[in-house]
């Protein structure tokens, strides 16, 4: 690839693509690069919550529970297949939080919340939902879990279908201003490619200040780099609702059921070097998580119980608190142009909830620069795959088993929940199990994984197991071993 374009992005996770549909759907020439797989780093390892934040009340950020909460609503709308209704639950702790904090938090909550279809809280008793019987009394709210790295799928989907062109394992490499544009050099598989662009959009998460050298651009904002880790166990309660359990050192954890099979706990946060952009999970972190946990549940856990940990490094706005905990969530962009009329624009900061608002508020600042782009768009559009029926996942599996009434329904809802409407792309002249092609296992075979590979930019079975899907946690080593070989060489398998 060469040539001349609008804007470059530099970063392919939640911000980025979110940056590159916008600006797409503005008429804008868009590039997005990513040097590794769409949200393989921090938004493929979220706590996988569409949320307003409610522990970020106690650090006074009203604007940013409001924004959240608001886009919480934007964001149940235009992706229902992936972004989905979960109560949450607070069991009372004594000698912590006293219960008139807790309640008055959620009155505000609810006061800030835009709840066109989520409840609003209330106090229930607790009895027999796999809490130790200390635990009796727990306050209830609504928020909404996502499939984060599918989120970033099906944003990039639809930067695409915009006219923005998606490339992943690609790197940047270095930029330099000429008069009024960017003569940009990247690196990809193929070798080095020169892109010239208007102007960039440094979206790159944890390496965003490697960028700014790359691009000869001083440092403005410090950063501060914190680990979240997760782990998932077997399932520790039979109820479909979260927890968020107080801990003693006042931080909160997030428990909920996963996958079926599994609870997921997390998160952790844990400082790390400026140098050190990537994270591992530490046996500190898991021993705390499983403590956290063993606190409230009477099924008890250790290390050994886990099946799967994983862990995001986030980049965030150093504003001098002491504790990571309380570091903003907040996002910043900094405009780099006093000087020229090609802009870079870097974003620090930002949570997946926010990320359609942070793309709308990037467009804003480049807008000086593009007269004729066009105006938000974003806020009422659905993403590709989100044109459900009533908006209802259920409704759509009924649609889809009356047209294949010859596969089966949990394979159906399975492939409903990754691409919504899009399933009948998936499954295109299939009509039996026999059409699928090869099958590794539960509900993987390869009719989808062609589909990965060919339209969702998949290159291995890291992508398809574990970002593409979550079948990882399902499957056999041996049944992930030739998921490998088939994507390496699928005409063995014909």
């Amino acid at each position: 690839m060469s040539g001349e374009i609008d804007l470059l992005v530099i970063g392919g996770g939640i911000n980025g693509a979110g940056i590159a549909r916008d600006a797409a759907g503005r008429g804008l020439r868009v590039t997005l690069v990513e040097r590794d797989d769409l949200g393989s780093a921090t938004s493929s390892a979220s706590s996988k919550l569409v949320h307003g934040g409610l522990r970020y009340l106690e650090q006074f950020e009203l604007r940013l529970v409001a924004e959240a909460l608001a886009e919480r609503e934007v964001l149940l709308r235009a992706a229902p297949h992936l972004v989905r209704p979960m109560r949450f639950v607070m069991p009372r702790a004594p000698g912590l939080r006293p219960g008139w904090m807790i309640r008055a938090g959620l009155l505000l909550y609810d006061c800030m919340a835009h709840r066109d279809t989520l409840p609003p809280s209330d106090t229930i008793r607790l009895r027999g939902v796999g809490l130790k019987a200390e635990f009796d009394l727990g306050y209830r709210y609504a928020d909404c879990w996502v499939d984060d790295a599918r989120l970033v799928i099906a944003t990039a989907l639809g930067a695409e279908e915009r006219g923005a062109t998606i490339m992943p394992c690609t790197a940047f490499s270095s930029a330099i201003r000429q008069r009024d544009r960017w003569r940009a050099t990247l690196r990809t598989p193929a070798g080095a490619v020169d892109v010239s662009a208007r102007a960039i959009v440094n979206a790159a998460g944890p390496w965003v200040l490697d960028v700014l050298k790359l691009a000869h651009e001083p440092e403005r904002t410090r950063v501060r780099l914190v680990q979240g880790s997760h782990i998932v166990v077997p399932r520790l309660y039979e109820c479909d609702h979260a927890y968020i359990l107080q801990n003693e050192d006042r931080r909160v954890i997030f428990a909920y059921p996963y996958e079926g099979e599994y609870t997921l706990i997390g998160t952790t946060e844990v400082e790390l070097p400026p140098d050190v952009q990537t994270g591992s999970v530490t046996a500190q972190e898991v021993e705390y998580l499983c403590r956290a946990a063993n606190r409230y549940f009477v099924r008890q856990i250790e290390p050994a119980d886990v099946i799967w940990s994983y862990c995001g490094v986030r980049a965030l706005v150093d504003d001098g608190a002491r504790n990571p905990s309380a570091v903003t969530r907040d996002y910043r962009l900094q405009l780099d142009a006093s000087y020229s009329d090609a802009p870079l624009l870097t974003v620090f900061g930002g949570k997946i909830t926010t990320y359609r608002r942070l793309a709308e508020r990037a467009l804003e600042r480049l807008a000086p620069y593009f007269p004729s782009m066009g105006r938000a768009w974003t806020a009422t559009a659905q993403l590709p795959g989100g044109s459900l029926p009533g908006g209802s996942l259920d409704a759509l599996t009924g649609t889809l088993t009356a047209r294949y009434p010859d596969l089966p329904r949990e394979l159906l809802a399975n492939l409903a929940a990754r691409h919504g409407t899009r399933t009948t792309d998936v499954l295109g002249s299939a009509h039996t199990v026999q059409d699928l092609g090869v099958r590794f296992g539960m509900h993987l075979y390869g009719r989808e994984v062609d589909y990965f590979v060919g339209r969702e930019w998949a290159r291995n079975a890291e992508d398809v197991l574990w970002r593409r899907t979550k079948m990882g946690l399902h499957l056999t080593p041996e049944q992930r071993g030739r998921v490998e070989s088939y994507v390496r060489n699928p005409d063995a398998y014909a």
